[in-house]
Order: C-alpha cells, then structure tokens, then sequence
C-alpha cells in the first residue's frame, strides 16, 4: 500500500535555520580538514556565527574553506530542540541551558534521521505487515522526539537505531526485490555493500537496485549511470560525479550525501532531494 501521507513527511523535513539558535554551528565538533577552515570543538560557537544566529561568511562559505557547512542537513532537528525541546529559550539569553542543548542537538538529529528513513520506506507499496511494523516505528520515533531534555539525554540512541534498522534492510530487500523482478526484469541483483570504489570509473554503468550500503565511493566517476533502485544508507558521495546519472528512484539517499557531490541539471534526483546549489547547469 501507497502511504501519500508518510512521503509527505519526508519531503516535509527540512532544517529552517531562522526558526534555530545556530545549533549546527555551536553543539558539533569540527576538525580543520579540506572541509573546513578551523579547529571547533563541540559546544564552542564557531567564530562566523553573529548573535543574531547567522553566519557571517553564509554567502561565500566554499570560497572560505568552509564547504562541510554548505553539505550540512540537520532535517529539522534544529528548530525542533530550539522552538520545541527549548521552548524557544536561546543558549546566548539562558546560558545555563546551553550544555544541555548543546548534547541533546545531535540525539535529536539522529532522531529526524530515522524518522525520514522510516517515513521514506513508508511512501514505497508494501506488504501490510512490513507497512504496519513501520508505521508503529514511526510512531515511536514521533514520539521521543517529543520528549523533554533530560529524557533525550537519558535514550540509548544505538538501542533505539536496531530495530529501524532491522525494518530498513527488510524494506530494502523487498523494494529492490519487486523492482528487480517486476520492472527491471533483472535476473540477479547486484551486491556491492560496503565495496571500496574510491576513484573508481563508473561511467554509463547499470546499477539498478544494487546494494550499496556503506559503500565508499568517494571520487568516484558515475556520470550518466543508472542508480534506480540503489539502496544508499551509509555511501560515502563525497566528490562523486553524478554528472547526467539517475538516482530518480535511489533509495535512503540523503541531502547530505547528495551535497557532498558533484551533479549538473541532467542529474536526476528523489522528490525530497533538493538539487544543491554549487552544482553545475
């Protein structure tokens, strides 16, 4: 069964960094690599961050060395922790409460995670037992992220990521699965999780419904393949080339691992992806 209702949800998370105390820019922790410019250790404002909770440098951030800031996508935790969890109570107003905000930032963020995995497997057909199961899952996630401070900072987030996971690799199976045998008429699916193809040259390859969990394709050449039904919890994207390829109906992509990439307007992306604004037309 189609559910309209949970891709909507997924489409509908989105970070709305007026509605956030520049919680991406203060709680995490930053080493100073090619992506970024400085050493920031987490709970430490970084230095472009003004008291209006804006970043000085937003414009011209790749230019300044800054580019994991332009990859960054919270999905929404921070305005959740901000207007929600804090009641709009900012850490520059209320010090005492920024270390607790600070800490809950990223239980939150691993929270909207899942929940845009779970409500992303709940937009496919499937079977009403799987549908059910997810449904409760998304539920149950909705719901924590309700919680006040001290009960976020109390969750076992790896106790909490098992069984979504378990539902995942379960959805994934049967999407590709139907996919493989229904639409694509492909007698063997292609496995290739966790494979090491940094660099590697992928040009025009037919990767429909392959698995690619946790792959490292860093660098790597796939301009104009065909990623229809990939399976991409986990892929590292990084400066990978998706120059003319299609991720149409890519499964578990994020906007992250799509930001860290380099596409062009022939790129074909998921409805809830947003075509990145450094790429090329």
């Amino acid at each position: 069964m189609y559910n309209e209702t949970a891709q909507n949800i997924r489409i509908n998370l989105k970070a709305d960094c007026s509605s956030c105390f520049g919680l991406c820019c203060t709680a995490l922790n930053i080493v100073a690599s090619s992506d970024f410019a400085i050493d920031k250790p987490a709970g430490t404002p970084c230095s472009n961050l003004q008291k209006d909770f804006r970043c000085k440098i937003h414009t011209d951030l790749r230019n300044k060395g800054f580019k994991g800031c332009t990859v960054f996508d919270c999905l929404g935790a921070g305005q959740k922790v901000s207007q929600g969890t804090f009641k709009g109570k900012s850490w520059q107003e209320h010090p005492e409460i920024a270390d607790k905000m600070f800490h809950v930032f990223p239980i939150m963020e691993q929270l909207y995670e899942m929940i845009a995995f779970t409500a992303e497997a709940l937009s496919y057909n499937l079977s009403h037992s799987l549908q059910n199961r997810l449904n409760k899952q998304l539920e149950n996630l909705q719901d924590l992220t309700d919680m006040d401070a001290d009960g976020l900072l109390a969750l076992d987030i790896i106790h909490c990521r098992l069984p979504v996971n378990e539902l995942l690799l379960e959805t994934s199976e049967y999407i590709r699965n139907e996919l493989s045998s229904k639409v694509f008429m492909i007698k063997k699916r292609k496995q290739y999780r966790g494979i090491d193809w940094v660099g590697k040259n992928l040009k025009g390859k037919d990767l429909r419904t392959a698995d690619l969990r946790g792959a490292y394709l860093i660098a790597a050449d796939l301009r104009n393949s065909d990623l229809r039904g990939v399976d991409f919890i986990g892929a590292d994207l990084r400066d990978a080339n998706l120059n003319g390829a299609d991720l149409s109906t890519s499964m578990f992509l994020t906007q992250m691992q799509i930001n860290s990439a380099k596409g062009n307007d022939k790129t074909k992306l998921p409805l809830h992806i947003q075509r990145p604004f450094h790429w090329t037309s």
